[in-house]
């Protein structure tokens, strides 16, 4: 047995000392040096415990040794956990928790903090920093720059990535070789990179968007990719005369094209430019299209599912759509209550089916039967329509999900902190059209008495508990929450209440 995701993305390149990263400041990484450096994490983690089918919990900087705990782990066989760089020890207590993690990796400013949560948990915490010291660093250092690949199968266990409900209790999506290897290839084919593209990276590396795809895609074309910490404006635009292709959130096309160097002579050299995570508002596409000519690729999809449908690279580009289901994958629209398959045109919730599908949430089979049907089909939550060309149109969303920035929120996570303070008798939490986010966050709070909340200490209090992107932008008071003749808050009545509370940004 062979280990097909390892031997797709890394093991094909093991010889290949041609660049493979490169740094903002010129340094290239090759492939040969990148995998040296990840078979000797590889040996790490196994001197450390941690066998096939193991949790490996990572919170760090986005960095090449980040990515090389990536290769490490799908190399061993073990089950590579990225976490947010946002999530508080509070917050990670809980995946580890959950997750089952034998090893902790995390920056050494971390450690204090999540060192009780490590010991709590049974696991072992290791520190791995931005500049590539730390703990993990030093333990591998000395190591072979050889590791036995560890055979695995298509339907073994790749990643954990965690999703949430409206429940509060986030879920583990379990992630195979075979999930991930197959959205790669159909995207690399679909929107044909190759050996010839450098791809500018300014996606986190803690979801499916910037490791899935982003990454993925990349290895598996055998191109550069031109590897940002975090999106910087400016280092973008000195990049693009080099580049060929450009994923990212909606948030990062509206930045560019508020500056005026974004030119369409600077993107001349561009071949494409991808947008996913958060819906792109028409207006965005039209405002790119004239200032660049290159009209953006939209495509949809999310944790449980990779990505499902995509617009085409030759043929049109539908502003407001996501474009057609991906070869291999099956889309249908149905009927919420009875599942029935609706006719076309008509809105209803989306089911998606093929090898891109995940295996469903760790330790919830309960979870998993809801949304995972017998027969294939995910319940994605989303509620949309297909034309009479194929193309799929999201309406909105049958959870109450929030998008911000291409980071998922969860809703009642946040009211049942809010819920907690003095003075608020209830809460809703709710996402309001954001000129640059796509949505932003907005806690409606009711009072439990005649005194006036004090907005500015909950806000404070809340920068304790949650990461900052699924803090509040704006807390406004109402006397009383709208509900339907059964007690649901609606918030739809809220979304439209509020959807012009940051016209204007």
């Amino acid at each position: 047995m062979t280990n097909p995701l390892y031997d797709a993305l890394f093991g094909k390149h093991a010889e290949r000392d041609t660049p493979f990263l490169q740094m903002t400041d010129g340094t290239v990484i090759t492939h040969a040096a990148f995998l040296r450096l990840a078979a000797q994490y590889a040996h790490a983690l196994v001197q450390m415990g941690v066998a096939p089918g193991d949790r490996v919990a990572v919170q760090i900087a986005k960095t090449p040794q980040a990515l090389a705990v990536y290769a490490a782990c799908v190399q061993a066989g073990m089950v590579f956990l990225p976490l947010n760089t946002a999530y508080t020890a509070k917050e990670i207590a809980y995946f580890v928790q959950d997750s089952g993690a034998r090893v902790v990796l995390c920056d050494a400013a971390a450690a204090q903090a999540l060192e009780p949560v490590a010991h709590a948990n049974g696991a072992q915490l290791e520190t791995l920093d931005a500049d590539g010291g730390g703990s993990f660093a030093r333990r591998a250092r000395d190591l072979p720059q050889v590791f036995e690949t560890q055979a695995r199968g298509i339907d073994d266990l790749a990643a954990f990535l965690y999703t949430s409900g409206t429940t509060g209790r986030s879920k583990g999506a379990m992630l195979s070789q075979g999930n991930l290897l197959s959205n790669g290839e159909t995207l690399a084919q679909e929107w044909r990179f190759t050996a010839e593209d450098r791809l500018i990276h300014a996606l986190p590396i803690f979801h499916t968007h910037g490791l899935f795809v982003a990454t993925n895609v990349s290895l598996l074309a055998g191109g550069v990719i031109l590897f940002l910490p975090k999106f910087d404006l400016d280092a973008i635009l000195g990049l693009m005369p080099q580049a060929t292709a450009m994923m990212g959130v909606p948030t990062y096309y509206t930045r560019l094209l508020d500056d005026a160097r974004f030119t369409r002579e600077l993107a001349g050299h561009m071949r494409l430019f991808v947008s996913g995570s958060a819906p792109l508002l028409a207006e965005t596409h039209v405002r790119f299209e004239d200032r660049t000519g290159h009209r953006i690729l939209e495509r949809y999809g999310m944790t449980e599912t990779n990505m499902s449908t995509s617009n085409p690279y030759d043929g049109a580009r539908r502003a407001g759509t996501v474009g057609r289901p991906l070869p291999g994958v099956e889309l249908k629209i149905t009927h919420a209550e009875t599942g029935a398959t609706l006719p076309q045109g008509e809105i209803g919730q989306i089911e998606v089916r093929g090898a891109n599908v995940f295996q469903g949430y760790w330790q919830m089979p309960e979870k998993t039967a809801q949304e995972l049907r017998p027969d294939g089909f995910f319940i994605t939550g989303d509620l949309g329509q297909i034309d009479a060309d194929g193309y799929v149109t999201i309406v909105g969303r049958n959870k109450d999900l929030i998008i911000s920035g291409g980071l998922n929120i969860y809703p009642k996570e946040i009211e049942l902190i809010l819920d907690e303070h003095n003075g608020v008798l209830e809460s809703a939490v709710i996402g309001v059209p954001h000129p640059d986010f796509g949505e932003s966050v907005v806690g409606v709070l009711v009072a439990s008495g005649q005194e006036a909340l004090d907005l500015e200490g909950i806000m404070r209090d809340l920068s304790g508990s949650l990461a900052g992107f699924k803090q509040p932008k704006k807390l406004v008071v109402l006397p009383e929450l709208p509900r339907n003749t059964m007690g649901k808050v609606q918030k739809n009545a809220l979304r439209a209440q509020f959807a012009g509370l940051f016209d204007g940004g």
